[in-house]
């Protein structure tokens, strides 16, 4: 049986690069991606959910929803969670 590789994989199952369905697959990872990040520097920082979402006029459940799934974010939260909440900067690439 041959081996393969996790490209390989996605390519079959979601199609090549550059097709919708691909694309969809790519985008929804970086939003789960970045809500995995808030949290992992959420909790270096020793802070709840509740003391961060006070800290960037959020509530709890917001904050929640955010780490589980970073897509239905506004950049301007995005950027108030990082700088006013974890006291970071946001880095930002763009690939064309």
């Amino acid at each position: 049986m041959e081996t393969k590789s996790w490209k390989d994989i996605k390519d079959d199952v979601y199609g090549k690069k550059g097709t919708q369905r691909r694309d969809e697959l790519e985008r929804d990872f970086e939003s789960l991606r970045i809500g995995f990040l808030l949290r992992q520097a959420r909790e270096n920082k020793n802070l709840t959910q509740e003391q961060l979402g006070v800290l960037v006029d959020k509530k709890r459940s917001y904050i929640s929803r955010v780490e589980n799934d970073g897509s239905n974010m506004t950049l301007k939260t995005l950027f108030d969670i990082v700088e006013k909440g974890l006291g970071g900067k946001v880095k930002i690439s763009i690939e064309v």
